[in-house]
């Protein structure tokens, strides 16, 4: 019996420790701090500031911003010993707002501990862009997405990135104000395939500042977004050639740009 059980622990035993190892937590024990994600936009090292600045592109075009959102989703932190912290989906989407300051604040319970990796999606995934409507709530509630204009009815489903502003480059709308837009959106589709422009951002925090968080203790990720990278990238983006862009083949060129705008400013702990 004494053997069986000392061979029982050497083959259990590396199990439970691998399972610990290799674990994603998703609920915040009691050690918790408190953790706050920061978005702060800007365009070429400039603040962003909406219908009062103008700013220039890769293609030489002159243009203003009037509106800018997009969907955060699907957080996780990873530790320096590679146990990964997974934030609840049901509690895990947000839509980050130029017009509304306090939305470019994430604020999370995260278990104590040293973090040094950081990923969301730029987006909202598969599976909660079909989910019945009782489990898209909050920012996700198509009643309350089609009031900030995130929610295509006619398409059902989610745009994860709204820009709007003007440029004299683009042609005159109706009402003559040389507007544009790009409102970018596709989950890979749910019958059948069609575009799929969600984007997993996956960033190091090492370079300028890792989280040391405390029990009860605070501590703040500052992520930067370049807008005028949404216009440079693979495919360099000219307004006046794609003045609007929706649910079209092009705007992968645009999700392809976005998905760099992002870096890891610093670290407040």
């Amino acid at each position: 019996m004494e053997i069986f059980s000392k061979l029982l622990l050497i083959f259990v035993l590396p199990m439970i420790i691998l399972g610990a190892i290799s674990k994603t937590d998703t609920i915040p024990p009691a050690d918790s701090g408190d953790l706050t994600i920061r978005f702060d936009n800007t365009i070429g090292g400039q603040d962003l500031i909406l219908n009062a600045t103008n700013y220039v592109n890769a293609s030489g075009e002159s243009f203003s911003l009037s509106q800018l959102q997009y969907f955060i989703s699907n957080i996780k932190l990873q530790r320096v010993d590679g146990a990964e912290f997974t934030v609840a989906q049901d509690s895990s989407y947000f839509l980050v707002q130029e017009n509304k300051p306090s939305s470019q604040a994430i604020n999370l319970k995260i278990p104590a501990g040293v973090y040094n990796r950081i990923s969301f999606v730029l987006g909202v995934d598969s599976i909660r862009n079909t989910m019945n409507i009782s489990k898209r709530t909050g920012v996700l509630d198509p009643a309350s997405s089609m009031d900030n204009g995130m929610y295509w009815g006619w398409n059902s489903g989610y745009i994860f990135f709204k820009m709007e502003g003007t440029c004299q480059a683009a042609s005159a709308d109706p009402t003559g104000q040389h507007k544009f837009r790009y409102h970018i959106g596709g989950f890979g589709g749910y019958s059948a395939p069609t575009i799929n422009n969600i984007k997993i951002i996956s960033l190091d925090l090492t370079p300028v500042g890792i989280v040391e968080l405390h029990k009860n203790k605070k501590a703040t990720i500052r992520i930067k977004a370049d807008l005028l990278k949404v216009f440079t990238g693979s495919t360099n983006l000219s307004i006046a050639a794609h003045p609007s862009v929706m649910f079209s083949e092009y705007s992968v060129n645009v999700a392809n740009n976005y998905s760099h705008m992002f870096v890891h400013d610093h670290t407040e702990n």
